[in-house]
């Protein structure tokens, strides 16, 4: 999509893409966010909040005039769509790799009116990346990312949460299953490199790994992973390659209890 000029009342229905507006410096022009915007968060203190990712408030919305609305295919509902493109302009994206990621972000740059900052952290991210690809050269690990707890769920391989691991050397176990996000016995984790407990949506916790140890699954094979760092596209790709880099394969069996984030 084009618009006719740069937006100046942007609303954002997606956290990291709130996080990557103010990174690149337009602050000022994000009028509204959801309640689970939570970076920057001194910035983000006292902005209008237009309800949840899924539960849009239309007249919160409505009250703020945008002229730009910027959404994500898999955090917000074809609903959400469908009413706020009857009121204004609508960028909706969908990353699931790397290098779709990076094109978002040019695009959000170009639509915005900031490509030049934009291509100037695409560039820091392409470094990082590239800095991660010579760490962990050679490096192979079998991991399952579990998101969930009641029931335990856990992501496929068509998960951009997978294509960040992938970076690191980690082949998701689980690759094939559907759908994307899908649900699993603590006793299929039992033989995994990795089995990564994620701090976000569910913040697992020691207990949880204990529960896993009951099921049989190795204590020393389970690591808790930061999520934001591991499914955030945008600005907190930056951060997310360095941290990646830590993910290291697992340590010989029965070595002790998980590794914290």
């Amino acid at each position: 999509m084009r618009l006719a000029t740069p937006p100046r009342r942007i609303v954002s229905l997606v956290p990291s893409t709130t996080e990557t507006l103010f990174a690149l410096g337009l602050g000022d022009r994000v009028v509204g966010v959801t309640r689970f915007c939570v970076h920057p968060a001194e910035a983000l203190r006292g902005l209008p909040r237009v309800g949840g990712t899924k539960d849009l408030d239309l007249d919160r919305l409505d009250a703020l005039h945008p002229d730009l609305v910027i959404g994500n295919a898999e955090e917000n509902t074809r609903e959400i769509f469908d009413a706020v493109e009857a009121r204004c302009p609508l960028y909706v994206a969908f990353p699931r790799t790397v290098d779709e990621a990076l094109d978002d972000l040019s695009t959000t740059g170009r639509l915005v009116g900031a490509s030049a900052q934009a291509e100037a952290l695409r560039s820091t991210i392409e470094a990082r990346r590239a800095a991660l690809a010579a760490r962990v050269a050679g490096r192979r690990f079998t991991y399952a990312y579990l998101i969930w707890r009641g029931p335990w769920m856990a992501v496929s391989g068509d998960t951009f949460i997978a294509a960040m691991l992938a970076e690191a050397g980690g082949v998701n176990a689980f690759a094939e299953r559907q759908p994307r996000y899908f649900t699993l016995a603590p006793a299929e984790l039992v033989g995994v490199d990795r089995v990564l407990l994620s701090s976000e949506p569910f913040p697992f916790k020691p207990r949880h790994a204990a529960e896993l140890a009951e099921a049989g699954v190795d204590p020393g094979r389970v690591a808790f992973v930061d999520g934001e760092l591991c499914s955030w596209h945008g600005a907190r790709m930056a951060r997310a390659f360095p941290y990646l880099g830590t993910l290291t394969p697992p340590p010989p069996a029965g070595s002790g209890p998980p590794p914290g984030p």
